[in-house]
């Protein structure tokens, strides 16, 4: 993001790893939790452990949304998915790492329930997703109409370990007044393809080389069904 001009793109959708091996139980540290026995994210990711001490993330991810504040226009905003956690018994609302930025709405990623093995806290079924926005923001015309709880299934079919779903970029990028679209966690190219889905100019980061090659992938299929799309018609 270093590399990008200042308020050079309209809006950013993006979900980083959420950290989660760095837990008070067992369960992301070796499985024995049951609950990620058959979890990808037990190994972490191809390239980042997902184990940083929590202070290190969270100015991790803070150094992270100040550079997105930089690239964004002043009509812009950030779509910040992130997920709370219960640590050492106590709820964990990443307020620490948002804290100072203009947050304006949380909207409430619902997603399907899982099995609960910790019989301290009712079972987890959503995630967060923060509207971080420029002073001069505004939503697409007639967006302000849909509810700030999203309803939507987890992605599948996808190698990734931590995937993200389609429709929900899609519902953020579409509730936005065009311009280029970031994702500096590109991850799989879920941003992308929902960019590409509506036609809009996107840019993506992304550390590992594997999902580098998986997003490339994904994404030519899109566009090369794009393409056919158009020539049929």
């Amino acid at each position: 993001m270093k590399q990008l001009p200042k308020e050079s793109v309209s809006v950013i959708v993006t979900s980083p790893p959420y950290n989660l091996k760095n837990s008070t139980g067992n369960g992301m540290k070796d499985g024995r939790g049951g609950k990620w026995s058959n979890a990808s994210l037990i190994n972490g990711y191809t390239d980042h452990d997902d184990c940083m001490p929590h202070e290190e993330y969270v100015q991790w991810q803070r150094r992270c949304l100040t550079e997105m504040m930089r690239v964004l226009k002043q009509d812009g905003a950030i779509f910040y998915n992130h997920k709370w956690r219960v640590q050492d018994g106590l709820l964990q609302d990443r307020s620490d790492i948002v804290a100072g930025f203009p947050v304006r709405q949380i909207i409430i990623w619902k997603r399907k329930g899982g099995i609960n093995f910790n019989a301290g806290y009712f079972l987890p079924t959503y995630e967060v997703i923060y509207l971080i926005a420029k002073p001069d923001f505004k939503l697409a015309p007639k967006a302000n109409a849909m509810g700030d709880v999203w309803e939507i299934p987890q992605a599948r079919d996808n190698e990734h370990p931590a995937p993200f779903p389609i429709e929900l970029a899609e519902r953020c990028i579409a509730a936005t007044n065009g311009g280029v679209v970031l994702d500096p966690f590109m991850g799989s190219g879920t941003t992308a393809i929902a960019a590409e889905h509506l036609n809009r100019e996107w840019i993506g980061a992304e550390l590992s080389a594997e999902y580098c090659k998986m997003a490339k992938n994904r994404i030519k299929k899109v566009i090369t069904h794009k393409n056919k799309s158009t020539v049929g018609t």
